[in-house]
């Protein structure tokens, strides 16, 4: 299985990272100036123009990226239709419900998802992949709970403010804070 890993094309992770984060920066400046709904409308144009990028580039699409754009669309294609901003503010509740409900089920069921989609990028114990996804899981479903409190309390515009300079300096702090946990499980430690 990793002779067919080695042989996928991977994104460079600069790419990688304007695909993951340019459709919030986009969704965040058209919310600025056109307000929620073309905002709504642009971020799910991104969205899919982030998939077929990465797509064209891979020949491959992520799970994540892809149950991202499909609750995008469900929930974005719900704000537009019904003109009803909870809806846009719901979805990342609901993807980080989903997601930290997948790896608590991964965990159930004896399999450790993250080992799954990042076995090609560490090489960690089973002990770590399992203490690395319930990190994840439980960082997932704070998240949830986090996007409740500041919709259901602030503004359309702080709520999407926090997103962009909220949520993803929170998640990248988070994965850094995790470097000694990748070092401690190490599979090849030498």
């Amino acid at each position: 299985m990793k002779d067919t890993m080695s042989e996928t094309k991977k994104l460079n992770p600069t790419l990688k990272l304007v695909l993951d984060i340019g459709p919030l920066v986009l969704f965040f400046a058209a919310n600025a100036k056109f307000g929620i709904y073309a905002a709504t409308g642009g971020f799910m144009v991104a969205v899919l123009a982030a998939l077929a990028v990465a797509y064209a580039l891979t020949k491959r699409i992520e799970v994540m990226p892809l149950v991202t754009a499909v609750v995008v669309f469900i929930f974005g294609g719900l704000t537009l239709a019904l003109h009803d901003e909870l809806f846009i503010k719901l979805k990342p509740t609901i993807i980080y419900v989903l997601f930290g409900g997948t790896l608590v089920g991964g965990l159930m069921f004896g399999k450790p998802l993250l080992g799954m989609l990042f076995d090609s990028v560490f090489d960690l114990t089973e002990e770590g992949w399992r203490k690395l996804t319930w990190r994840w899981a439980l960082f997932f479903f704070a998240l949830a709970i986090l996007n409740e409190i500041v919709w259901r309390n602030f503004s359309t515009d702080f709520w999407v403010s926090f997103k962009l300079f909220g949520v993803v300096p929170l998640t990248f702090i988070f994965g850094a804070l995790q470097y000694p946990l990748l070092m401690k499980y190490r599979a090849n430690k030498q």
